[in-house]
C-alpha cells in the first residue's frame, strides 16, 4: 500500500493516509482527487473502478488548533526528530538515551532524550555527561510548530512540493 496526501478544504497538508483510506473518502463524498500519477493505481470491487491518486481534498475544512500541541514523545518521533543521528557521536542512531538518566530523577521529555548509536548508549549507562566527560553535538529541544513532521519525510511524491510547506 502506498501513500496518499491528505489536504484540508484549504488545501494545507493534513496528513499521510494509505491508499485505501484516500479510496474510501472518495466513494463516500467526503473527498476530491487533486493529482494522480501517470500510470495510477486502480481499486477494482465488481462493480466500481477507481484510479488511486496521489492526492486528495476533503469537501469540508478540519479545524486545526490555534495553539499548536507539543507532539507526543515515541521512540519513532525522537529518531525522526533527530535526523537519526546520534547526539554524542553524529554516528547513525537506532535507541534512545535520556540525557539524566531516569534512575537518577531525570524526566521523559523532549529536552532529556536525545537518539544514540548503542554502542554510546551501553557506554552511558546511568550516568552524566559530566562524570564521563562526554558532551552532545546538539541540544535536545521540543519539535516546533504542525509542520515539523513533514520536515524528515523521506521520499515524497513530487506531485506533493506545491503542497508541502518551503522549509521541509
Amino acid at each position: 500500500m502506498g501513500r496518499v496526501l491528505l489536504l484540508n478544504a484549504t488545501f494545507e497538508p493534513l496528513q499521510l493516509v494509505s491508499e485505501r483510506r484516500a479510496v474510501v473518502l472518495l466513494l463516500a463524498g467526503r473527498a476530491e482527487p487533486i493529482a494522480t500519477s501517470e500510470n495510477p493505481p486502480v481499486c477494482r470491487s465488481s462493480s466500481v473502478v477507481v484510479e488511486i491518486p496521489t492526492i486528495v481534498r476533503l469537501h469540508d475544512v478540519v479545524r486545526i488548533p490555534q495553539r499548536h500541541r507539543t507532539p507526543p514523545l515515541t521512540r519513532r518521533s525522537l529518531l525522526l526528530r533527530d535526523g537519526h543521528k546520534c547526539a554524542y557521536c553524529l554516528g547513525y542512531a537506532d535507541t534512545i538515551d535520556h540525557v539524566i538518566p531516569r534512575s537518577r530523577g531525570g524526566r521523559h521529555e523532549w529536552t532529556n532524550v536525545v537518539a544514540a548509536c548503542r554502542r554510546h548508549n551501553m557506554q552511558k549507562g546511568d550516568r552524566l555527561l559530566e562524570e564521563i566527560g562526554w558532551r552532545m553535538q546538539f541540544e535536545p529541544r521540543v519539535p516546533e510548530g504542525p509542520w515539523w513532521r513533514w520536515r524528515h519525510l523521506a521520499d515524497p511524491d513530487p506531485s506533493w512540493a506545491d503542497f508541502l510547506p518551503r522549509a521541509s
